[in-house]
């Protein structure tokens, strides 16, 4: 079973993580987003607003994801608190779980639906809440 993993880089340590924990459970088919080991790591460093743009542009980024993501059996968004916002769930990560949702993949999110402006969306795309449950998973 294959399994796409969805997140803020802000949480790219905690998605690393994630990843060990689920092939604990004998998943170990799972996609992290393009240079979360290395931002883990502190290879690479959190970028500003404009230098993330450029480079979803130049690499193309949410293109190349999407195709992960119908390639895929399930979508784990990884939802930890960010910017005061308890379970935050950005932008790409909205878009990702939305696609996903289109595709009839299972979608988890890892911790509750956050009280933001797209919560009524969220809310409609029916996700499984795992409440950091990985044993919740739906296995192929």
């Amino acid at each position: 079973m294959k399994i796409v993993v969805c997140g803020s880089m802000k949480f790219s340590k905690e998605m690393v993580e994630l990843k060990k924990r689920l092939s604990t459970l004998s998943f170990n088919d799972v996609v992290l987003p393009k240079h979360a080991e290395e931002y883990a790591q502190g290879i690479l460093k959190m970028e500003d607003n404009k230098e993330s743009t450029k480079n979803k542009i130049e690499q193309d980024l949410i293109r190349e994801y999407f195709n992960h993501i119908k390639e895929t059996d399930a979508v784990i968004v990884a939802n930890y608190d960010k910017n005061n916002i308890k379970n935050y769930i950005g932008g790409n990560s909205f878009l990702e779980a939305s696609f996903a949702h289109v595709l009839n993949k299972d979608l988890y999110f890892l911790f509750d639906i956050p009280e933001m402006i797209y919560t009524d969306e969220l809310l409609a795309l029916q996700p499984v809440i795992l409440n950091g449950n990985l044993g919740l998973i739906k296995k192929h």
